[in-house]
């Protein structure tokens, strides 16, 4: 009998079928990929119309969800085939990666900024202000401490960290589904709750919210509690690794489904803004502890996982729907969205220096349906030529003979 002493033993002692990579994976990571990129963008009039205006959740639960689903594959077989420790260094230069990849797109962008106020500015604007980022540049010392520990975080520069933190926690999380799934479930549902500050004010035990800080002068914390969000990717997590079954296709539970997500539009943005329900407008108020982005509330859990299962029964079984035979429009367009999808890291950093780049664009030459197309458009070609590069350097052909 294995015991939380010994990690390595449990993880060899009941290995797993790891699946290979579902093609569904890359394929919606990929439209995420391209959807952030569009979100991103300041003043896209394209963003009246992206996913997370019809509902709860949004491009970032997709890449959330399917990142946990990528980890599963990727890092368990690790675990599986050289134990827990070596799983544990697999991960841990993951984070590497991941650390330096936001310190690198910070200071990339901030000096893109800087630079466009130094030479090419617009007389009434400074965009180092329009990412908050003036004390940074007022006061560089602190805040470089601040932005190399994680206490500094700034607006737009979120995401990563919260990835990070959420990667940190797998070693603990395959450790404990060692001794059983339900453990590790019962841990990820613990480190939500204490993540919703709302339902613990409410019963008094505010003091336990967990949440990381993200400025030294206030009192704002990380916009994506990776405490909360945390259960989203080890969600996809566990259906990657089998510690969840996979759900039936059957008709009650696409209803159930259905109503959610077609339910769920008439208390969205275009509920409120197309189809005129000012009540909508008072419940998200109201309720805004269900829906919140910061703590990933319930609302948007179950908001996602009801879209999430449509898609997937979609989809079809291993994603046969998607995968279509010869060279025709489809296929093309499944190759290459499936291509960003697996060069996500590589294709999320360049996009977030990208919509920066075509916000400033866009505010030279002005808006019009013409201008936002073309930089919407543009910036979608960038980074498939993004997802394409990195692969080519990835497969090393210099080592080919």
């Amino acid at each position: 009998m294995t015991t939380l002493a010994d990690p390595t033993a449990r993880a060899s002692a009941a290995p797993v079928s790891v699946p290979r990579r579902d093609p569904r994976l890359d394929v919606f990571r990929g439209l995420a990929m391209l959807i952030i990129y569009t979100a991103h963008m300041p003043g896209n009039t394209f963003t009246l119309w992206i996913p997370a205006r019809f509902g709860f959740s949004d491009a970032t639960e997709i890449f959330v969800f399917c990142s946990g689903t990528a980890s599963a594959i990727a890092f368990g077989r690790s675990f599986e085939r050289t134990g827990w420790r070596m799983g544990t260094a697999r991960v841990a230069f993951r984070c590497w990666q991941v650390y330096w990849s936001h310190i690198a797109m910070f200071f990339a962008i901030a000096t893109m900024l800087a630079a466009v106020d130094l030479w090419g500015g617009l007389p009434d604007k400074t965009y180092v202000n329009t990412l908050n980022l003036s004390r940074f540049f007022a006061d560089p010392a602190p805040q470089l401490v601040g932005l190399f520990t994680l206490t500094y975080v700034p607006n737009y520069f979120d995401i990563l960290p919260m990835y990070l933190a959420i990667l940190a926690i797998m070693p603990v999380m395959v450790a404990l589904a060692g001794v059983s799934p339900r453990l590790a479930g019962a841990f990820s549902l613990t480190l939500w709750t204490l993540a919703q500050g709302r339902i613990l004010e409410a019963v008094g035990l505010g003091a336990l919210h967990l949440e990381f800080p993200a400025e030294p002068w206030s009192d704002r914390t990380w916009f994506f509690n990776p405490f909360a969000w945390q259960l989203l990717f080890y969600t996809g997590f566990a259906f990657a690794r089998g510690w969840l079954p996979a759900p039936p296709v059957r008709r009650d539970l696409l209803v159930a489904a259905g109503v959610v997500v077609v339910g769920s539009v008439a208390l969205s943005n275009v509920g409120i803004r197309e189809l005129g329900f000012d009540w909508a407008r008072d419940w998200r108020v109201e309720n805004r502890w269900l829906i919140t982005k910061t703590d990933f509330g319930a609302g948007r859990y179950v908001h996602y996982l009801s879209l999430a299962y449509l898609c997937w029964a979609a989809a079809g079984e291993g994603g046969h729907r998607l995968i279509a035979a010869g060279e025709g429009l489809k296929a093309t367009a499944v190759a290459v969205v499936t291509k960003v999808g697996q060069q996500s890291l590589a294709v999320f950093v360049t996009s977030m220096m990208l919509a920066r780049v075509a916000g400033i664009g866009l505010d030279a030459v002005g808006r019009t349906l013409g201008t936002t197309t073309i930089a919407n458009v543009g910036g979608w070609l960038l980074l498939i030529a993004t997802a394409y590069l990195v692969a080519w350097f990835k497969a090393a052909p210099w080592r080919k003979r």
